[in-house]
């Protein structure tokens, strides 16, 4: 069946049919010698698309950008089609274009038949998906930075797996420490401080502090427990059991009381603190409901209170309990015997310093 040539146009009814059909296509087709790419036949949308020069027989090589001669005829040598995807400019505006080359039929081995898609929607489908994955994956990065953020500051008040029974379970079963050694430290005199009457300043020399403490807690795999105004509770023996629960805390002591003096001696405002250590068993819960505390309770955290009151400025105080676990390894200066209240007469020590190891 003959169509229309470029130059040589075919009436007859069955070529105007399919001559119509062709131009009413939202697609653009042309038909092509493979030989010399000389266009034999071309639509409306393919002409607009890619319309000739100064040349109007300017071969499908030069009609459409970027098309490569090399690749497409050994494309089709081997029966599979050419594809590419331009940019074309058609009234005023860019638009993308899918290009495909096949061959014909065997009785028409010599030439290819060009058919051109336009994929405005299709990109704009693209750009409309890859937006909202964009925000999809922005929206999810944002989410997992609220996680990790609010993880931060629940393990910023409880031990990490108390935190993670409570994320496990939803509640957090109280528990028993035979073996915890607590440290309670207080400062004395800090409201007769000069800087007491600037309370911005005393909170932040505190927050320095404290963040100073915390390091040192860490470092040797102590918890801090609370900051109440100007005092600082750590424990160590929980929620981790450790055999090394009082020397850990000795350590822990030592370290504070030599930043402070340190401290002291580079700042015009002096710090004095009193610490008390005491060993015993200990409970640890989370309390509140809408606001999570987690704290300990028992009789080793009520002594360990009595011994940092009874303590002195810039001293650390401990029992003869937590004497005879650190002796070996520390030096304590034996201060007599006190009556505690609620604990009757106990024999009281100086933690001073730590023995060098042998």
């Amino acid at each position: 069946m003959a169509l229309e040539f470029n130059s040589n146009p075919v009436s007859n009814p069955d070529t105007d049919t399919l001559l119509q059909l062709t131009r009413s296509l939202n697609t653009g087709v042309a038909l092509t010698h493979i030989e010399d790419w000389h266009i034999l036949f071309e639509n409306a949308n393919f002409f607009k698309w890619f319309p000739p020069g100064s040349d109007a027989d300017e071969p499908l090589t030069v009609r459409i950008p970027g098309f490569n001669e090399e690749r497409a005829l050994s494309r089709l040598e081997k029966g599979r089609p050419y594809s590419l995807e331009i940019e074309t400019e058609a009234s005023g505006r860019s638009i993308p274009i899918s290009v495909e080359v096949r061959a014909l039929s065997d009785q028409s081995a010599d030439k290819a038949v060009i058919e051109c898609f336009d994929m405005s929607k299709q990109k704009q489908a693209e750009y409309m998906l890859e937006s909202y994955s964009k925000i999809a994956e922005k929206n999810s990065r944002e989410l997992e930075r609220e996680k990790e953020r609010a993880e931060r500051l629940l393990l910023n008040i409880m031990p990490k797996s108390v935190y993670e029974e409570m994320k496990d379970y939803g509640t957090v079963t109280p528990q028993l420490f035979e073996n915890a050694t607590i440290l309670l430290l207080d400062f004395v005199g800090h409201t007769e401080m000069e800087i007491s009457r600037d309370p911005a300043s005393l909170v932040t020399e505190l927050n320095d502090i404290f963040t100073v403490f915390d390091r040192i807690t860490d470092l040797f795999d102590c918890e801090r427990i609370r900051t109440v105004g100007d005092s600082y509770m750590a424990v160590s023996g929980l929620p981790e059991s450790t055999p090394d629960h009082a020397h850990n805390i000795a350590k822990v002591a030592l370290r504070m009381l030599r930043y402070i003096e340190r401290r002291n001696s580079a700042h015009q405002e002096a710090w004095h603190c009193r610490i008390g250590i005491n060993s015993g068993p200990v409970i640890g819960s989370l309390v509140g409901i809408q606001k999570y505390v987690y704290d300990i309770f028992g009789p080793g955290v009520n002594l360990a209170a009595r011994m940092e009151t009874v303590s002195e400025p810039m001293k650390i105080t401990l029992n003869e309990d937590t004497y005879q676990l650190i002796k070996d390894d520390f030096h304590c200066a034996e201060r007599g015997i006190f009556e505690i209240k609620g604990f009757g007469d106990l024999n009281l020590y100086f933690l001073e310093r730590e023995l060098p190891r042998v």
